[in-house]
Parts: C-alpha cells; sequence; structure tokens
C-alpha cells in the first residue's frame, strides 16, 4: 500500500485548518479549489493516470502500478485482484505542489507569471470512477457531484462505446470537461484519428492544444508540442517524468522543423475556432494585427476557460500523452487548474422542494420556495374560491432559508473495516460542522455527525468541519443511504421547517436488475448476520436489491450483470465476512398477462395482532397496452401509479373526497375513523405490489399489468374493524386471484429481458460478429456505425440531454487534426487501414444470449472486440424458446 509521507500529511492538515479561520480565507480557499472526476472506458488509463497525478503532486513517494495491484486509488482486494476500478474513490491533493522532496518544481509553463490560475497552489479533490459497463451506477452517483471531469481516451481504440456513454451522462449534469489522449506511445496509436472521432461521435468542436512529438516524424512518442504557449515539452524515456525539457519554437525549428511548422498550423486553427465562439479573442486577434501567432498564451488560456464554462459552447479542449510513460501528465494539472470550474463557478446544481424542481441558488434566495408556495396555491385552490395567502408565510420561509446551516448530499456510503461505515459527502452550501445534527429529508429522521474527515483513497485526515464546495466523509451516520440529501439548521433542531423536510439535490434513478443469484448462509445461526451484511451492501450500492422468495424461503440478490454480482459476493464473504454461499447467476425472467380476467373480490376477515381486521376489495388484472393513453383522474380515480413496469389504478367510487384548501389534506366521511385519504391510497396501493411480486403461473414477478384496484364504501369498508393491515391484505388477495383468473382464462406469458447492445470491432471481424448475433443469439442488428443513445443510463434524461442529441452533426472536414505518422500497428507486412478501422454494430440481443459473452467475442475478434450493453425492454418470449428456458431452469434446480 502507498502510503503519504508525513511530512505531506502535515502540510495537508495545516492547509484543511486553514478553511475554518474566516469568510474570505474560506472564499479564496472555494476559488483554488477543483472537484473533478477522471471518465472514460476501461482500459483507457484512468487509474494510471490518478497515480501520476499524485506522484508529481508530492502525494505519493513512488509510482503505483496496476498489474502490480500497489496503486492508491484502487486499494479493495477484488480492485488489486482484477486490475480494475470497481468503486470510485476520492483523493485530495495539491498542484502546483510547490516542492517535492524539498527540491521546489515549478509547473509546467509557469513563466506566464500570475496570470495563470496554476501559478499558486489548488486543492483538488478527484474522483477515479469504474470504467466497466456493470458498475455505471457508481459513475452516475459520482458524476453528479462533480464540477468537472477529465475525460481519457484510448490512442489507439479512440472514442469506444463506454466513453459515449459516460459522456452523454456527464452532459446530463452539464458538466464541463476537457480531453486526454492516452497511450500515444503504443503502436497504432492514431492522434488525428482520435480528433475526429471526437468530433464525429461525441459531437464536439475539439480545441486541440498539443500534438504528439514523434522522434524525427516517424519514431517513438517523446513529448507534446503546445500551441498554447507554442513550445515544446520532450521527456527522457525511462525516466519518472520529473524532469521536462522545454524547446521555444525557434529552437524547435533548428531540432525538429517539421512539427514546428505543424505546430503553427495548430495555433492557427486553435485561434481560428476560438474565433468563432468567443468575442474576446477575436478583439485580441486584431490588437496583434492579425497574427495568429502573436495572440498571447493567457488570451488564449482566458478563452479556452471562457468556452468551457459556458454551457452552450461546443468546444472541449484537447491534450495529449502517455501516463504509463509519464509524460504528459503535468501539463494535464495545468488545464484542470486553468481551464475546468471553481465550485462557485460551477452549473447550478439541480434541487427538488415540494415537487417544484429549479437551481441551488434559487433556493437559498428564496425564489424557489416562492415559486413553489405559488404553485402548490394554484393546484388546491384550483376551481374554489381563492384565500389570500397570509403575509407571514413568505416571511417565515425566508427566515428558514436564513437559518439553514449546511446542505450536503451524500453520493456514497462505504463500510470500512477499521473506521466503520463511512459516508461520502459533499457539501453546497454553508459549512458541514462536527457534532452537528444532520436531517435526513429522504428518509425523515436525524441523526448526529460525530466525527469528519478528508479522505485520500484509504487514508484520511480529520476535519472540524467541511466548507461549501468541498467533499468530505461523516463518520458515524448509521442510516444514511447513497444518494440522501443531509441538511443542518440553527440550533441543533432535529427537524427543520415544513418546506426544507422535501428538499431533494440532484435525485437519480436507480435501474433495474437483470441477473439474479440465491444467498443461502450456512446455518440458521448465521442467518441473521448474512441479512446484516446484504443490508451494508445495499447502503453502498442501491443499484443491488435484496429480495425474499415466499414459497422456497430464499434471500435473492440482484445486479446489473455478471461482474457486479461476483463482486457482491466477493464484498459478502471476504470483506464482510458472512458466512454464506451464492448460487449461480440467473436472469430476471418476467411474467405477463395475455388478456383481462373478470372482476374479483375478496372479503379479508381475520385477526392481525390480536385485533380484528376485515376489508373488501375488487380487482381486474389486464395487459398494459404502452400506447394506450392512462386512465384519467376524476372525483372516483383517487391513485394512477406506474411501478417497475406496471400500472396500479385505485378508484373508490361514492367515497366523498374532500379536497379542502391545502392539496396534501384530503379527507372523506366515509372513511374509518383515524384513517385519512394518503393510508387509504397506500395501503391499497402495498397490497397491489406485494401481489405482482409474483406471477401465478411461472412465479416470476409481473410486467406489463394493469391492476385496478375498486373499493365501495357501502360493501368493503366496516368501521372501525377496518385497518390499512386489512385494507392491504384485502387487496393482495384481490390481485393475486384476479391474477389466477388471467391465468385460467388467456393465460400468461414470460417476457425476457433485450439488451441493447453496442459492440466495438475491427474491420475484418465484422462479418463474423453480425453473423453470430443475429444467427446463433436471436438478435436484431440496428445499425453500423451509427450512434444510437444506449438506453437506461439515465431513466429520466434532462432536457439539456435532449437538446444535445438535437444539435446538427459536426462537419469533420473542417476540424483541425495533425497528419496520422502511423497509418497501422503493423510492423512490415503492410496492412490496409480498411482492415484495422473501428466499426460499431448497434444491436438488440435476448440478455440470457449475452451470459458470458465477453470471452466468445474476443475470441472472434483475437482479443480486440468490446461491448456495452443496457436493458432496453421486456419482450414476450416465443412459445418454443419458453419451453426450452423452462426445462433448463428445471434442470439448474
Amino acid at each position: 500500500m502507498i502510503c503519504s509521507s508525513l511530512k505531506g500529511f502535515q502540510s495537508t492538515y495545516k492547509h484543511l485548518q486553514r478553511f475554518s479561520t474566516s469568510a474570505a480565507c474560506q472564499s479564496e480557499a472555494l476559488d483554488r479549489t477543483r472537484n473533478i472526476g477522471i471518465i472514460a472506458h476501461i482500459d483507457a488509463g484512468k487509474t494510471t493516470t490518478t497515480e501520476r497525478m499524485l506522484f508529481y503532486s508530492g502525494f505519493t513517494r513512488r509510482i503505483g502500478d496496476v498489474d502490480e495491484g500497489s496503486t492508491v486509488t484502487d486499494f479493495l482486494p477484488a480492485e488489486r485482484a482484477r486490475g480494475i476500478t470497481i468503486q470510485s474513490a476520492a483523493i485530495t491533493f495539491h498542484w502546483p505542489p510547490g516542492e517535492v522532496d524539498g527540491k521546489p518544481i515549478p509547473p509546467a509553463g509557469q513563466q506566464d507569471g500570475p496570470i495563470r490560475r496554476s501559478s499558486y497552489p489548488h486543492t483538488i479533490n478527484l474522483i477515479d470512477t469504474p470504467g466497466h459497463a456493470d458498475f455505471t451506477f457508481e459513475v452516475m452517483r459520482s458524476l453528479r457531484i462533480l464540477d468537472g471531469a477529465v475525460c481519457i481516451l484510448d490512442g489507439v481504440a479512440g472514442v469506444e462505446a463506454q466513453t459515449e456513454k459516460v459522456w452523454n451522462q456527464a452532459s446530463t449534469y452539464k458538466i464541463p470537461r476537457v480531453i486526454f489522449v492516452n497511450k500515444l506511445d503504443r503502436d497504432g496509436a492514431a492522434f488525428g484519428r482520435t480528433v475526429r472521432e471526437v468530433s464525429s461521435r461525441l459531437g464536439v468542436y475539439p480545441a486541440v492544444c498539443q500534438i504528439p512529438w514523434f522522434a524525427g516524424g516517424d519514431g517513438g512518442f517523446i513529448g507534446v508540442a503546445d500551441a498554447v504557449h507554442l513550445q515544446g515539452l520532450r521527456w527522457k524515456e525511462g525516466e519518472d517524468g520529473r524532469t521536462v525539457k522545454m524547446l521555444d519554437l525557434q529552437q524547435l525549428d533548428a531540432e525538429e522543423p517539421a512539427l514546428a511548422q505543424e505546430l503553427r498550423k495548430a495555433r492557427i486553427a486553435l485561434v481560428e475556432l476560438l474565433s468563432e465562439h468567443d468575442e474576446e479573442i477575436v478583439e485580441k486577434f486584431f490588437e496583434c494585427e492579425e497574427d495568429h501567432l502573436a495572440v498571447s498564451s493567457a488570451d488564449l488560456i482566458q478563452s479556452l476557460r471562457r468556452c468551457v464554462l459556458d454551457q452552450s459552447s461546443r468546444i472541449i479542449p484537447l491534450f495529449a500523452g502517455a501516463s504509463f510513460r509519464n509524460m504528459g501528465v503535468q501539463p494535464l494539472l495545468d488545464s484542470i487548474v486553468d481551464l475546468l470550474p471553481s465550485p462557485p463557478e460551477a452549473p447550478d446544481p439541480e434541487v427538488s422542494i415540494g415537487g417544484v424542481k429549479g437551481g441551488l441558488r434559487g433556493l437559498l434566495s428564496g425564489d424557489l420556495i416562492v415559486q413553489q408556495q405559488s404553485e402548490k396555491a394554484a393546484v388546491s385552490h384550483k376551481g374554489k374560491q381563492h384565500k389570500k395567502k397570509p403575509a407571514s408565510s413568505q416571511s417565515s420561509s425566508n427566515d428558514a432559508i436564513s437559518k439553514l446551516q449546511s446542505c450536503a448530499l451524500a453520493f456514497k456510503v462505504v463500510n470500512d473495516a477499521k473506521r466503520g461505515v463511512l459516508v461520502y459527502v459533499r457539501v453546497y452550501s454553508g459549512s458541514l460542522d462536527r457534532n452537528s445534527l444532520l436531517y435526513n429529508t429522504n428518509l425523515s429522521l436525524s441523526e448526529r455527525a460525530p466525527r469528519l474527515l478528508k479522505m485520500y483513497a484509504n487514508d484520511a485526515v480529520e476535519v472540524d468541519s467541511i466548507p461549501a464546495g468541498h467533499i468530505g466523509v461523516v463518520v458515524g451516520l448509521k442510516q444514511t443511504r447513497t444518494g440522501d440529501t443531509l441538511v443542518s439548521y440553527a440550533g441543533n433542531k432535529a427537524t427543520p421547517p415544513e418546506p426544507l423536510t422535501s428538499l431533494q439535490l440532484r435525485p437519480i434513478a436507480v435501474p433495474p436488475p437483470v441477473f439474479f443469484t440465491s444467498v443461502e448462509p450456512h446455518s440458521l445461526s448465521e442467518e441473521k448476520r448474512m441479512h446484516e451484511c446484504l443490508a451494508l451492501l445495499l447502503r453502498e450500492d442501491p443499484s443491488l436489491h435484496v429480495n425474499v422468495d415466499e414459497e422456497s424461503g430464499q434471500t435473492l440478490l440482484s445486479g446489473m450483470g455478471e461482474l457486479h454480482l461476483e463482486i457482491a459476493r466477493d464484498r459478502l464473504i471476504n470483506d464482510l465476512k458472512a458466512k454464506a454461499t451464492m448460487g449461480r447467476i440467473e436472469i430476471g425472467y418476467r411474467e405477463s398477462p395475455l388478456g383481462v380476467s373478470n372482476p374479483t373480490t375478496k372479503i379479508f376477515d381475520k385477526e392481525i395482532a390480536g385485533r380484528k381486521g376485515k376489508a373488501g376489495c375488487t380487482a381486474v388484472a389486464e395487459q398494459l397496452d404502452e400506447n394506450a393513453e392512462a386512465p384519467q383522474m376524476d372525483q372516483d380515480t383517487l391513485l394512477v401509479e406506474s411501478y417497475d413496469g406496471n400500472q396500479i389504478v385505485v378508484r373508490a367510487p361514492g367515497l366523498q373526497v374532500d379536497r379542502s384548501s391545502r392539496g396534501e389534506e384530503e379527507s372523506s366521511p366515509l372513511l374509518p375513523p383515524g384513517m385519512d385519504l394518503v393510508q387509504f391510497r397506500t395501503a391499497l396501493q402495498n397490497g397491489a405490489v406485494a401481489a405482482l411480486a409474483r406471477g401465478p403461473q411461472f412465479t416470476f414477478p409481473m410486467h406489463n399489468t394493469r391492476i385496478t384496484l375498486t373499493v365501495d364504501p357501502a360493501t368493503d369498508l366496516f368501521g372501525n374493524e377496518t385497518s390499512t393491515s386489512a385494507l392491504t391484505s384485502a387487496a393482495r388477495q384481490a390481485t393475486m386471484a384476479a391474477l389466477r383468473d388471467v391465468q385460467a382464462g388467456s393465460g400468461t406469458t414470460m417476457m425476457e429481458p433485450v439488451m441493447n447492445v453496442i459492440i466495438s470491432v475491427d474491420e475484418a471481424s465484422l462479418g463474423s460478429v453480425v453473423h453470430d448475433i443475429s444467427s446463433s443469439r436471436g438478435g436484431h442488428i440496428i445499425s453500423l456505425d451509427e450512434e444510437i443513445p444506449l438506453a437506461g443510463t439515465d431513466a429520466s434524461p434532462t432536457s439539456q440531454a435532449l437538446e444535445e442529441e438535437a444539435l446538427s452533426p459536426i462537419d469533420t472536414s473542417r476540424v483541425y487534426a495533425p497528419p496520422d505518422p502511423f497509418e497501422t500497428p503493423s510492423v512490415g507486412v503492410e496492412i490496409p487501414a480498411s482492415v484495422t478501422r473501428p466499426r460499431t454494430i448497434t444491436a438488440k440481443v435476448p440478455l440470457k444470449e449475452m451470459v458470458g459473452y465477453l470471452k466468445h467475442l474476443r475470441s472472434l475478434t483475437a482479443g480486440r472486440g468490446t461491448f456495452v450493453m443496457s436493458v432496453d425492454r421486456f419482450e414476450n418470449m416465443s412459445s418454443q424458446r419458453q419451453k426450452a428456458v423452462l426445462a433448463e431452469l428445471r434442470g439448474a434446480f
């Protein structure tokens, strides 16, 4: 394990103590803070680049290696064994470092003086995210708390499928980005082709800030030529990369005339591109008498920064290097400080309060609460005589905002063997102090924060407070889960005033699981411990699901993919030390009705916990038509809600619902004593949901089903005898009876998950892969070499993402890209470039056929093929396929 030196920790601790000195110091510290993440396709070099950043910043004494399992951010045993990142790791360091090993090291390009932000130290909170498609949710929950991101591309593979996926997710959260083209030292690296792919596949204008420097024009990769500062940066091969030789344009003319000429072209292209999107650089260009080379590097950096921070701009700065060979990382760190935003400059994070969405700054100014109250009043007073809103209501809301001490998002929960449960938080406003009382708006409960930490991968420094804009860890929270919003209020009040209790920071949708496996304890005495460990796993990763099969009593663990469940098994057995056994990984099928049931009425009449319970309910089950309109809400219809692919409708004719002045206070004189309309609806809905968890014929969860529950107050409600638990039981029995009636009549069918698969192969392997998908695996080819957005990356794409899809394509012929000296990765024999040209296949394939597909794809493509997939939809199975699957399942059990 690589640890920081004691001196490094002491200087870091002193830096952290400065947070609490004064408001002015906090503001200055915030301006010098960068919250960034590294995103990329798997094996593009994210963790390797992170290791070099830590080394050059003075955080570590030696460079860790992914293959050796000695990296700082990949500290889990499963990560080191597999050589991949599984969970995102947060780490804090400073750039420029000031000194390393007692020797001052000026950052690259410091000759510009104090104009450059990278001339003085900045605090960088960096998150290294996974690249594997199974851990997409891990990337999503980390992305939403970032202010900027570095997207790393493999210089040989170019823009890969998972790169497009994480790029679209970053666009959803409006995250400013820069691009780093890595692995330019490898045979077959094509920087120019990668630049063109960035414009065509990511839909942005690449601002080429650096071009690769190959010795003699066609030798090995030895450095980069910087188009911003008009200089060459050369590293010695085999060294640690700390020593950088800088050559100005005149020196390059003497040593590498071809590179110097190409550098001039890159500078001209960069100025021209910026001039099309930034008026200020046009003025500077005219002041320099229209000489592209005379425009100062400081002006170019300011222009690039304006374009990066402007959401309407599609310009993305692009840099070059080879992290494994220790080349190009220091200029990348400079660009992070110079170009990416500080927390105050970052896009306003989305919040939701009382169902009204807006920005965090609108909430703190009070405008969002005023909007929420006006919309609430408009809904509750619709069709009624309006009552004047008391003037004190708005003032009390503003008073509540003024007393809000801090607002934070718990974006990650980790169970640490030494420290217990660690809750990673991003503080968005105020300051989160030690021993403050935190109110969880998702769970409606309060917890005290006894200890606060600043994390350095798996090492930590204890702090007294975490100011706004920073990332830290709260130790000792027993209930908080990933995605919960935490607020603290003046006076350490357990519950904040009314508007703040519904505050939500950047809510995230959890994609549905498609694989499951059984978990069995070794003995009955170990069952409690096993469920405690599973609860910890679920707090860490909400994309895992646990449910218990009623008939067999088996505990089933569901996840996003094979590797996802394998890692969960390793965490459960090896890390959490649960004495349990996991079965083989299975596919989560669904069951769907083929017709409509007759109205089925059930009366529940039984004692529950010594108290008599009696209630009735009528249910109708039918197939849900996706194109049909949802039932309209009227006086008799109390609820129309979709749940896990099904729709639940609750009707109560003649209930005489009275909607008072406040929309949430609905009541009826016919309801049992002590029961309001919300409890009535929730009880019936819970009963239907419980029944839909198990189909009548194949015992798989129901899908594509509409359940209509009808309660007649005259015949189904029995005064004091009708409780919420009795209503839930009646609704459950009626729904199950209706599903059995459908099975007896039209019958039910099995549904299987169909995946949206994007496969990246070379031209030579295209035919065999297409034939395998369409014939052997029953898939449908959708397109070749077309960018089809992956479904399931986020259940609710924002308007920003939809706007980007509608943007006009970029003309790649107008994009500057330097020529590639190597046309092919071959040595000796000339192979046509078309044979090695990357191709992209988009297909829809049943999930069952994709189990274990990666090994097969590698055998078809000589190890070059990769793929990513996400759930597209559930589709009905043919009778022949259904018989085959059932026979296989019966044989498995």
